[in-house]
């Protein structure tokens, strides 16, 4: 039995998911790999995530522990097929495992709730923007590297207009739309760009403004993603100098509810389909209108 060495998040998952479902009926490691004739030993690393686990083995212990979740079942079955390819595989040299990782997750997402407070969503980034930031948050960084993680964000966004693109519903701080990242030439590009993703009709954009009452106007920035026909939710968090995975219930519905109030306490979305005469109430176009005529050259 050949281990891995190094793990993804969607190896590291799949193994979590199956512990999970086998401490909730109560078993022991031991208990479980009897259901499918597999030693402690074995099934230990199957959850650790450093060893693969065949389809018909993983629907035999889902069955065996008692879950008649179907669709969590038939997720499981995907991600333990799943050989991890996708264009992201060219960057592995390069790049760390947890952009990788961001990149593997974005590609099998059905929906995307994103919430920032100092910065566009890398999702809805210009190259300039992403550019700018990189040169300013990672100046130690040759420019090959840091052209390199340009070129890989930008990548990334290919979601957005595929065949079958994930919904997505991003919620921007009203502060990220003020840092002048490149400067005012850039932003204003940057926020032309925001409007024309709202034209997706799979694309949402809300701004939090400063007058949001009840909520921390700086909270942390997280991604909640849902995958594998929604049967599968995970957050991400992003905390300075590391990425943190959660996908433990209690936890992700918290993120969940938060996302909600966070989205209630917005502007009204962008919407570059209504005319400016209809709006009866300040909303997220309007006020990225306002930063544009701010941001022109006079």
């Amino acid at each position: 039995m050949a281990l891995r060495t190094s793990t993804t998040e969607r190896q590291r998952r799949l193994g979590a998911e199956l512990r999970k479902l086998r401490e909730q009926a109560g078993y022991s490691v031991t208990e479980g790999g009897e259901f499918i004739n597999m030693g402690r030993a074995h099934l230990g690393h199957v959850e650790a995530g450093r060893t693969a686990i065949p389809a018909d083995k993983v629907r035999a212990l889902c069955h065996s522990y008692g879950s008649a979740r179907e669709p969590l079942i038939e997720a499981l079955i995907t991600m333990g097929d799943d050989n991890g390819k996708g264009w992201w595989t060219a960057y592995r040299r390069e790049l760390g495992q947890a952009v990788l990782d961001l990149a593997e997750l974005e590609a099998a997402a059905d929906a995307l709730f994103s919430y920032e407070s100092l910065f566009i969503p890398g999702i809805l980034q210009t190259t300039e923007y992403t550019r700018s930031i990189f040169r300013s948050t990672q100046a130690e960084q040759p420019s090959s590297a840091l052209e390199q993680a340009v070129q890989f964000r930008a990548e990334r966004q290919r979601i957005l207009t595929r065949e079958q693109p994930p919904a997505l519903h991003a919620v921007i701080h009203e502060a990220a739309l003020h840092v002048r990242f490149g400067g005012a030439p850039v932003m204003r590009r940057q926020l032309l760009h925001l409007i024309r993703m709202a034209e997706l009709p799979h694309v949402t954009i809300q701004v939090l403004p400063f007058t949001a009452e009840g909520l921390s106007a700086f909270s942390t920035p997280f991604l909640l993603v849902e995958s594998h026909g929604s049967a599968l939710e995970t957050v991400l968090v992003e905390t300075p100098g590391s990425s943190q995975y959660v996908h433990e219930n209690d936890a992700v519905d918290k993120y969940g509810t938060r996302f909600g109030r966070l989205a209630a306490a917005s502007l009204p979305p962008v919407d570059p389909g209504v005319p400016a005469a209809t709006r009866e109430s300040r909303d997220s176009l309007g006020l990225v209108q306002h930063l544009l005529y701010s941001l022109q050259e006079h």
